[in-house]
Order: structure tokens, then sequence, then C-alpha cells
């Protein structure tokens, strides 16, 4: 009796250290951040972006290194026209690091908007992808 519990002590040990080994560790998601500040301009080409999708509203264009296609973001801009969600579906060739371009479906708006720095929440990290957002 004595060998069999010891038998099974010494199973339940293996077992357990067998599946813990394999067992893939577990890492937190990683955190979005709260806000990113970023100079935003605005454009109205209505041409197919880098995505595929043509031009509209909704639409922004980012460096791909800060936020790649696909990625869904909200600009804060409490009682003003350029705020809310976007989705980055375009390049620039001028937009480098921290420069965010949103399409608007109006030329005259796009001039009076101008250069402003905005405050841009991360609600998603996209992918590149083909087709509607």
């Amino acid at each position: 009796m004595h060998d069999l519990r010891a038998f099974v002590a010494a199973l339940v040990m293996l077992v357990t250290a067998t599946s813990s080994a394999s067992a893939k560790p577990q890492y937190p998601a990683p955190r979005l951040p709260r806000a990113l500040r970023m100079t935003a301009t605005a454009y109205c080409d209505r041409g197919p972006t880098k995505s595929g999708v043509p031009a509209q509203p909704g639409v922004v264009a980012a460096d791909i290194r800060q936020l790649p296609l696909g990625t869904r973001v909200q600009v804060v801009a409490p009682r003003e026209e350029h705020g809310g969600v976007y989705t980055v579906l375009d390049t620039g060739s001028a937009i480098k690091g921290r420069d965010l371009d949103i399409f608007m479906p109006s030329c005259a708006r796009a001039r009076r908007f101008g250069r402003r720095l905005v405050e841009v929440r991360i609600l998603k990290f996209g992918h590149f992808f083909r087709g509607r957002p």
C-alpha cells in the first residue's frame, strides 16, 4: 500500500511538472496608449486609398509605422466637426511620425482646417486588409 501511494504521488508530480513545462507563458495584452498628441491636416482627394477603399468620410491617412492600416482611432475634439472615430486606410508621401491626415469631403473645409494639434485615442490596432472597414 505504501508503494502504491508513493507511486501515485510521483506520478502526480511528474504530470504536474510536464503540463506546466509545456504550457505557453501567459503575457498580458498590450496596453493601448491613453492618448497621443498628433499634428493633423486635412485632405479632400477622392481617389483610392492605399487600402483600396475610396477616400470617404471616416478615413484618415497616417504613418503606418505609428498606426498600421486598419487601425481605429478617435480624434477627441468636443464640439468640433472633425472629432469622431476614424479608420486608418491611407498613407501619404509627406506623412511621417505623428502626422495624421483627415479626409474631408469639402476642399474649402479642408483648407479652413489648416494644421492643428489633436488628441488621438487608439481604439484598436489594425493590419493591412482589402475591402470595407
